[in-house]
């Protein structure tokens, strides 16, 4: 959609023509300077602009120069519009009035401009410009047009050209969101003005559709945002300052701001530069200073207490030391001992091994001298053993025989038992058959009566059989119908029991679709929370605290609104704007409870505001702009409010303020000319005629003028996509329908309970029917358990008798007993024949015995021969061995007790050893050196013996004995017991705390110099800061204070004082009618226009005290009465106009009649409109300023 901007200019007036002129002078001018800078920038070697940012670098400049031809619009065949002769420049002569001093800015460069100020602005596919370009004027630059038009996006373009975050303007933060709908790219591309003797900066942000990021160029080159924030920061541009750059969406924030910030950014705007830095510095050293004197102050208590800790623990720390001297030596004496032990053995040692020496020579020697008797005797030995070896021998082998004398023995004793038991069994042959006699005669008798009990009849009271089978079938069908009656009871309670279960199971089912629709509502609260946290807290609030309202309270549109049908989503969200977040009241103490509460008492901290509703009932509301025949005719698919799902209470609200019953929307695209004409048409009384309509993805805003011809003007945007609505929200009468069926859940639950009832009686019948059926059934069981167990009776005679038969028949089959005994006669035969040859096998061995025995007689013999030769030399060794032996039993004696005094020293050395390698460490240093000593004095006392000399001093050795030792080891066990154990770790807490006393008492000493050192920096910063500040503030006070007085109102500016400098700050005061004081201005106290009229009366002071080069407001003048206004403009064009003021922009969508007009001002005005008229001669600037010049000929004032 093509956009453009404009100046008035005059043809016939002579200022006016001397002002065109200028205009045509400053775009020739202005051309001639784009060329040149086109050409210096392609030799342009900076090499500031190297570098990338997250994208590509920016695309090359299309601009063209002629703007005069005609295209093609987006929306179809239309006229662009042309420049033309719209840009004007500043005229060359100076102002004639007097300069009030040297404005505190770069040095103006030759053509009126300051460095850092705008002075080229061009915009492609920037929110709603197609293409534009535009010159500022170096003072005050006038933005004028329609509400809608793009004068704020403007604002916008100077922001994020400069690579100033897009949070500081209120609107949308994403950087895609800024490139016009439709397109995929666009740029922004501002011209700064250059220091003195250097090149202009020509900056270029190019944006994406599709792409958070953007890139940059400068001059022409590739940038970083880096480098962009660096060259502007030099140039002391201050769009981030909301007292030098104030957007339309940001305007209510500088009344919202607080006294501190409103200080600090007017140091930042206006004063000395180093006023901030002074003032950070105040800040960081008082808290800097704060934090070390409350440091200091708590790390003198601390060290005191750790002091007071230390000495109450003294005396268990002396006592813990005295315990670990006593520990100490008892560790050492546990050494001691043992080494002394030692030594003292080893001297027993050395005694006892030289005797032990001694006496083994003398044994050897007596040895020697009775060995040939000796070697004799072993000879006797050798003989001797060989004798007692060969009657050993004998004698094994006597005892084997023995041992096979004995075996033949058994074996025929064995065979003689045999033999009696086969007589004996000849012997019984004849009993035996007696009693096989006996057996069958018993087993006949018992056979007889078996076969008479068989024979027996059943008893008299056993039931038949095929009664019992009759009875039980009877039984059975009075079971059956038990069953039947069971079953059709059971039916009955089975149908309310399922009944009972399926209302269960649909309030369960009812309860989770309740809680689904709960968890929409979740949804759409976590968003709320993540979008607006006073509206989120507010609705949190509201929910707790509902027995306040007198009515429902709903919790915004965004809560309680949904769109029946996705498809018009995007056109129904558009209608409510700002109102999302509006909560409407039904009532006005309603409305009143929710203010004071949320917005008055700030329960949700400070600036934690919420937008509320109310008003009240009226009839004349207006209708409709369209009849259902009209919207069909055109196109239109209905209204919005038949889109929609909202609570009832709610209706008012979306028809009173947001008038979504006279808002058509059509889906797809109708005659826009001929919709205008319909929804513009006049309702007599009640609307002077126009409306709002959507056609396709545009939304076009109608309004019909109120005077002269009655104009009708149509606005246009483009949708967005929904954000907002796209989440259902719970409907009230979807809620209503589910809790309506669970209260029906549960009153048949409570009905199938009482049915339930009446049948525990029936159960009580049917359950004595069932008893009397299961004792018949008892009885017939146990009539047939009599005639089984008779038949089982007959079935075990029957066994019995199979078996006794079987028995006798056994023993009649027997042999005779005539047969028995030739079996046993010739068994015994074989016995003795056995018998017989094992008693000749025992004479033979008798035989050998005897002539082995005769053999042991002669060795036997043999051997007491040589024993006794061998006795005999035995006694006569002894007794020349006699001297031998007592000589051997005293070396025997001495040998025993040298190895047990050995044994011992050794037990003693590894034992000493064991406890000097466990002891600490102490212990053992200290024990070397004493060994050490001792080694040395051992040394000494060997030559002193050997070379015959005294022996050395011995003062300084510890000749103490065991027993000495000993005793002092008790001593010292003694010592210890009576020293009360302490707890290690209270004297590791003692050291610790000393050194951290020591390393604290120097931590401040160094603290208390620092806070010296920060104390001096303060006072020599607040040295410059104060008067500086006092003096800024008194200068724009004092213009402050004129200003309100121009309109008859009263202002102050105080600076209000505080210990920490963070809170100072500068209070605003304002009074507007004669009965009031004057009252600090805030957010809430003052109306709209008030806090309007305060802020640009307080910016204007500002502008002679200006540091940035330029300063933007937009839109400040709304809610302004028109002698505010009027005032206010005067002013400001004075303030702005002269001859040292820097670049101002001034953005307002009205202005009004007779105003005070400067030729140092540049009016820019901007229109746009999806409609536009093809006849070329309308709407030209030119003709707008003949029609101003013949108003001015007439007597009316400017324009």
């Amino acid at each position: 959609m093509p956009r453009r901007a404009t100046t008035p200019g005059s043809s016939e007036n002579p200022r006016v023509k001397q002002e065109k002129t200028k205009v045509k002078e400053e775009k020739d001018k202005g051309k001639r300077r784009a060329h040149v800078e086109e050409e210096e920038e392609q030799h342009d070697e900076d090499q500031d602009a190297e570098g990338e940012e997250e994208d590509a670098p920016g695309e090359p400049d299309n601009e063209e120069e002629d703007e005069e031809a005609e295209s093609g619009s987006p929306r179809g065949s239309k006229r662009r519009r042309t420049n033309g002769e719209g840009d004007s420049a500043p005229s060359g002569s100076g102002s004639q009035q007097q300069p009030r001093g040297k404005v505190k800015t770069l040095p103006r460069g030759d053509d009126g401009y300051i460095p850092g100020s705008i002075v080229r602005i061009q915009l492609h596919n920037f929110v709603t410009y197609d293409y534009v370009q535009f010159f500022p004027g170096p003072y005050l630059n006038m933005i004028v047009g329609p509400n809608g038009t793009g004068k704020s996006s403007i604002a916008c373009a100077i922001a994020l050209g400069l690579n100033f975050p897009p949070a500081l303007l209120g609107r949308a933060t994403d950087l895609n969101s800024y490139v016009k709908n439709g397109e995929s790219a666009g740029y922004i591309e501002i011209e700064l003005k250059g220091p003195k003797g250097r090149n202009n900066l020509v900056i270029r942000r190019s944006l994406k559709s599709d792409s958070k990021s953007s890139s940059f160029m400068l001059n022409g080159s590739a940038a970083t945002g880096n480098e962009i924030k660096s060259k502007v920061s030099e140039l002391n541009v201050q769009v981030g300052n909301l007292c030098s750059f104030l957007p339309q969406d940001r305007v209510s924030e500088f009344a919202a701001m607080s006294p501190q910030q409103l200080l600090r950014e007017t140091q930042r705007a206006a004063g000395d530069e180093n006023l901030t830095k002074w003032h950070d510095t105040l800040i960081s050293a008082g808290q800097e200073l704060r934090g070390v004197q409350q440091t200091i102050k708590d790390e003198e208590n601390s060290l005191q207490q750790m002091k007071d800790r230390n000495q109450g623990i003294e005396r268990d720390v002396q006592r813990y030391k005295e315990r670990k001297k006593i520990e100490h030596a008892i560790a050492l004496l546990e050494v001691l001992v043992p080494v002394a032990e030692y030594r003292e053995s080893r001297e027993k040692f050395v005694e006892v091994k030289a005797l032990q020496r001694k006496l083994h020579a003398n044994v050897q020697k007596l040895k020697d001298k009775n060995a040939p008797a000796h070697d004799l005797l072993k000879q006797f030995e050798h003989d001797f053993k060989r004798a007692d070896s060969a009657r050993e021998a004998l004698k094994k082998s006597t005892q084997v025989k023995f041992k096979e004398l004995t075996s033949k023995n058994r074996a025929s004793d064995d065979l003689e038992t045999e033999s009696n038991s086969i007589v004996e069994q000849l012997t019984t042959l004849k009993a035996e058959d007696r009693n096989r006699q006996k057996a069958i005669k018993s087993l006949q008798n018992e056979i007889a009566k078996l076969e008479e009990d068989l024979a027996k009849p059943p008893p008299e009271d056993l039931a038949d059989e095929e009664e019992l089978i009759n009875e039980a079938k009877q039984i059975n069908l009075e079971k059956q119908a038990y069953s039947k009656d069971r079953s059709e009871v059971d039916a009955q309670r089975k149908a309310l029991v399922d009944k009972k279960v399926e209302a269960e199971y649909t309030l369960k089912q009812r309860e989770a679709e309740l809680k689904q629709e709960d968890n929409a509502d979740n949804q759409k609260l976590n968003s709320m929370s993540r979008w607006d946290k006073a509206t989120f807290q507010a609705i949190k609030w509201l929910r707790a605290n509902r027995n306040l309202f007198k009515m429902e309270v709903f919790e915004t549109p965004f809560m309680r609104v949904t769109v029946k049908d996705k498809n018009f989503t995007n056109a129904v969200e558009a209608c409510f704007g700002s109102h999302l977040k509006t909560f409407v009241t039904q009532c006005q103490e309603d409305c009143d409870t929710l203010n004071k509460h949320i917005n008055d008492d700030q329960i949700f901290g400070k600036g934690m505001k919420i937008t509320t509703w109310f008003r009240a009932h009226q009839d004349n509301l207006v209708p409709p702009p369209m009849s259902d025949e009209e919207m069909q005719g055109m196109g239109f698919n209905g209204y919005a409010i038949n889109y929609l799902e909202f609570p009832e209470g709610m209706r008012w609200f979306l028809m009173r303020e947001l008038n979504l019953h006279r808002t058509a929307i059509a889906l797809k695209n109708i005659d826009v000319n001929r919709a205008m004409e319909l929804v513009s048409r006049p309702i007599p009384r009640l609307h002077p005629g126009g409306a709002t309509f959507i056609s396709g993805s545009t939304m076009n805003i109608v309004t019909r003028s109120r005077y002269g011809q009655k104009a009708i003007g149509n606005m246009t945007r483009d949708l967005q996509a929904a954000r907002n609505l796209t989440t259902p929200t719970i409907d009230p009468a979807v809620k209503n329908r589910i809790e309506e069926s669970m209260r029906e859940a549960r009153q048949d639950i409570e009905m199938a309970e009482q049915g339930l009832i009446p049948f525990r009686k029936a159960y009580t019948e049917l359950d004595e029917q069932e008893a009397v059926i299961t004792k018949k059934i008892a009885s017939v069981k146990k009539r047939r358990e009599a005639i089984k167990k008779e038949a089982a009776r007959i079935q075990s005679a029957k066994s019995k008798l199979e078996s006794k038969k079987g028995a006798l028949e056994g023993h009649l089959k027997k042999p005779p007993v005539d047969e028995q005994r030739m079996q046993l006669k010739k068994k015994l035969k074989v016995t003795a024949r056995k018998r017989y040859v094992h008693a000749l096998a025992y004479t033979n061995i008798v035989h050998e015995i005897i002539q082995e025995q005769k053999q042991c007689t002669l060795v036997g013999i043999r051997y007491l021969q040589v024993a006794a030769n061998k006795a005999a030399l035995q006694a006569l060794c002894d007794r020349k061995d006699q001297k031998y032996q007592s000589t051997l039993l005293e070396y025997t004696k001495a040998n025993e007790l040298f190895q047990r005094i050995k044994a011992e020293s050794r037990e003693i050395l590894t034992r000493s050893r064991d406890i000097v390698e466990n002891s600490s460490d102490e212990v053992k240093d200290e024990y070397a050196e004493l060994e050490k000593v001792r080694m040395q004095y051992d040394k000494e006392v060997k030559e002193a013996k050997e070379n015959g000399l005294p022996p050395p001093d011995d003062s300084e050795i510890d000749k103490r004995s065991v027993e000495d030792l000993q005793a002092e080891l008790e001593t010292q066990r003694a010592n210890l017991e009576m020293n009360l154990n302490t707890n290690p770790g209270v004297v590791e807490q003692y050291e610790k705390r000393k050194r951290d006393i020591e390393q604290l008492e120097r931590t401040l000493e160094e603290r208390k110099k620092r806070e010296e050192k920060i104390a001096k920096d303060i006072k020599s910063a607040r040295d410059n800061w104060h008067p500086a500040l006092q003096s800024l503030v008194t200068s724009i006070g004092e213009k402050f204070s004129a200003a309100f007085d121009r309109i008859g109102c009263a202002g102050e500016i105080r600076i209000n004082e505080n210990e920490d400098y963070e809170k100072w700050a500068i209070d605003i005061l304002v009074k507007f009618r004669d009965n009031e004081k004057l009252q600090l201005l805030t957010a809430h106290r003052q109306s709209g226009g008030e806090r309007s009229l305060t802020t640009i009366l307080y910016l204007m002071s500002l502008t002679e005290e200006a540091r940035a080069p330029f300063s933007l407001v937009d839109e400040i003048n709304q809610g302004m009465d028109q002698r505010a206004e009027r005032v206010v403009h005067n002013s400001m064009v004075n303030v702005t106009c002269q001859a040292e003021s820097a670049q101002y922009f001034l953005i307002t969508p009205k202005l009004l009649p007779d105003l005070e007009y400067h030729e140092r001002m540049k009016i820019l005005c901007v229109n746009n409109g999806e409609w536009l008229p093809e006849v070329r001669g309308i709407g030209r600037m030119s003709d707008m300023i003949d029609v101003w010049e013949a108003r001015r000929r007439g007597g009316r004032g400017a324009l």
